[in-house]
């Protein structure tokens, strides 16, 4: 335009300006085709008018008679259309206008004046503005107020007092800042980590699908029900988005907090493709052109589902602590993924995962019963009373959605930049990529689960197998290895690898050093077959710090000895030891000891001393009753005393009259009558 300036949109204009816009382009259209849209084909009721019929009429005439209507308007309606003096010469420029820029063309100029800056801010004072920034970008946070003294302050020492009287007032100064630094309102942390990053070089093009995966995680807003109680409990969703074809490639459900095996195996399932599930129909199968199903069903060994998958080249995470451990470090490194985390407090770095996740609520997760809602605030009466859905029917239902809803919905605001009004899917979006570039049908061999577990440096030792998270693990294919050392070298010198699943941790994984298979370690402790339930590792440190604590910890013999020597000195210290002892000290010692052979002989074997309770003052007959009872104690203790054995108790009355009385028969099994009395 000559002033430096691209040319104006008619997306610039405010709304009443447009609409005057677009006015003014009715009237010359009107004069130009004899119709107020430009077409026949969309004329309105009464077009062509008979002064502007094209058919009876000449360009000039009809010019004539559009100067004398817009002459004979109101003078309030002329001049809202900026109208109010129109000539013939004046609808030959408009209509130029028209021809070679549209309907800006006809914009007022001043509808969209060029930004004047602020000439009250003079290249000392914009100085100044810029020391102050760059010294409050490295204190603590301070308010607009201060900044202006600090401005007036930077002025009155660089430029003299008479320089400060340019300073402008405090509304124009926090407007400046407003528009070169924008508003300051987050933390002063994070306004200092932005200022940090040159966003010129940091910036992404995503031309391809896989080439940018986003992941992240949050809790579902729906209350599922356990698969084992039925008890109401909260999830988290960890997705993964592409942020090319905006695909939601992958996803897990996960009870309590995710770990980072379940990142890795979310990462595993980018790969690999989504076998068909019992009650999907055909329209759910593989759709993508140019591959066709029965070759991609032949390289997966499955049918497949219309969802994509690729091997990821950049991970976008987060900063939880379940992104950024060793493991996903070694677990990246095995895929031959670069994790690329995103700025601290910067959703715009991950824009298209948080999308995703208000798009699953608004789209799905709001009509499910047990829906909670985003806010403790907003929380219906009950969630956990309406939850019905169980966590394996929730999985079944987001699998299910996914790919015959949000692979198949239309990205309105998510369209592509090289065709922002066109009409594409992530589906559609994928397919123009194959066509493009191909589709990779590499799949990852089965191993690769063995290969993303966490690892454990472990001895094995002869009769106990291998010890992996403070647990034992054997199996027969150990017996070659019992008691060797691997050739492996390095910081784990001489010790062999096994892979462990932290959430089944009844058994491992030991891969052989020459067929390299993978071999299951069951735990020792297992009872035979497969009966027992499934722990997690957590499970297993909960069990171990309990038996910590009540003092079952294993210990060597080294943290042992203390614990035997406490013992011994209990009862042989060392000041107790013979050769330490002086001659005094083994007198009293020996006298001890005689005292106390003395007293267990003048103790009754197997007595206990009683210690009787009598009252202060007793009645006769009580004394009498006393000493009657202490008379009988006596005597029966001589009695016993005088007998080696214990007297056999005299028979009933009457019981050899029962055994040999003249009534009795004798028994079928006596013939001679042996129990006759003779």
């Amino acid at each position: 335009m000559g002033d430096g300036r691209q040319l104006p949109q008619i997306e610039d204009l405010e709304p009443v300006h447009r609409d005057r816009a677009r006015a003014r382009m009715a009237h010359v259209l009107e004069v130009e085709t004899g119709f107020r849209s430009g077409s026949p084909f969309w004329a309105e009721p009464g077009e062509p008018r008979p002064e502007y019929d094209p058919e009876r009429t000449t360009l000039t005439q009809r010019r004539l008679a559009k100067v004398a209507e817009l002459q004979g308007l109101h003078t309030q309606d002329a001049k809202l259309l900026g109208l109010g003096q129109i000539s013939h010469r004046t609808l030959e420029r408009m209509a130029a206008q028209l021809d070679e820029h549209g309907v800006m063309g006809l914009a007022d100029g001043r509808w969209t004046p060029p930004l004047r800056g602020h000439p009250s801010v003079k290249p000392e004072i914009e100085k100044a503005i810029h020391a102050v920034h760059a010294e409050t970008l490295h204190r603590s946070k301070v308010s607009m107020r201060t900044k202006e003294r600090m401005i007036h302050q930077y002025v009155r020492e660089k430029f003299g007092p008479e320089a400060e009287k340019n300073i402008p007032h405090y509304v124009t100064l926090w407007r400046v800042w407003k528009e070169w630094f924008g508003s300051q309102g987050a933390r002063q942390r994070y306004i200092r980590s932005a200022a940090a990053v040159d966003a010129g070089t940091s910036r992404v093009v995503i031309t391809r699908p896989g080439q940018v995966v986003v992941l992240d995680t949050t809790p579902l807003p729906v209350k599922v029900l356990d698969d084992v109680f039925g008890e109401p409990i909260s999830v988290d969703l960890t997705l993964a988005l592409d942020a090319f074809t905006h695909s939601l490639v992958a996803f897990r459900l996960t009870p309590g907090s995710d770990s980072s095996v379940e990142v890795a195996m979310l990462l595993r399932d980018v790969m690999l493709p989504l076998p068909m599930r019992p009650g999907w129909g055909e329209e759910m199968r593989w759709p993508y052109p140019g591959v066709p199903v029965a070759l991609v069903a032949e390289f997966a060994g499955h049918p497949v589902a219309g969802r994509p998958f690729f091997a990821p080249e950049t991970v976008t995470t987060d900063h939880g602590s379940v992104y950024k451990n060793h493991h996903l470090v070694q677990v990246a490194r095995t895929l031959g993924v670069v994790v690329l985390p995103a700025r601290v407090m910067r959703p715009t770095d991950k824009a298209a995962c948080e999308r995703a996740f208000g798009g699953i609520r608004s789209l799905l997760l709001e009509l499910l019963l047990g829906y909670s809602g985003i806010d403790v605030a907003d929380r219906g009466a009950d969630p956990e009373g309406d939850a019905v859905w169980t966590l394996e029917e929730m999985e079944h239902l987001l699998a299910t959605w996914t790919v015959r809803i949000w692979q198949n919905r239309q990205l309105a605001e998510h369209a592509p930049a090289w065709d922002p009004g066109g009409r594409h899917s992530p589906n559609t979006l994928f397919a123009m990529a194959g066509a493009r570039e191909g589709i990779d049908l590499q799949v990852p061999e089965p191993s690769l689960y063995y290969q993303l577990l966490p690892t454990h440096s472990v001895m094995i030792h002869g009769n106990r197998g291998v010890k992996a998270g403070g647990l034992w693990y054997d199996d027969p294919v150990l017996d070659p290895y019992r008691g060797r050392r691997s050739r492996r070298s390095g910081v784990h010198r001489g010790e062999w690898i096994v892979r462990r699943d932290p959430r089944d941790c009844r058994e491992v994984f030991f891969e052989h050093p020459d067929t390299g298979e993978w071999h299951p370690l069951r735990w020792r402790g297992l009872p035979p077959g497969d009966d027992v339930l499934a722990f997690s590792d957590a499970r297993v440190r909960e069990v171990l710090r309990e038996a910590a604590r009540s003092g079952l910890k294993p210990r060597d013999d080294s943290e042992l000895l203390p614990v035997l020597l406490d013992l011994v000195a209990g009862h042989t210290p060392v000041k107790a030891w013979p050769s330490q002892m002086t001659k005094t000290q083994k007198a009293e010692r020996a006298r001890e000891l005689a005292r106390a052979r003395a007293a267990a002989t003048d103790r009754p074997a197997n007595s206990t001393p009683v210690s009787p309770q009598r009252p202060a003052v007793m009645r006769p007959l009580e004394l009498v009753k006393h000493n009657q009872q202490a008379i009988d104690a006596d005597r029966r203790r001589r009695r016993e005393t005088a007998v080696s054995a214990h007297p056999t108790l005299p028979p009933r009355m009457g019981e050899a009259l029962r055994h040999q009385g003249v009534f009795v028969l004798p028994d079928e099994d006596d013939p001679a009558g042996a129990g006759d009395p003779e």
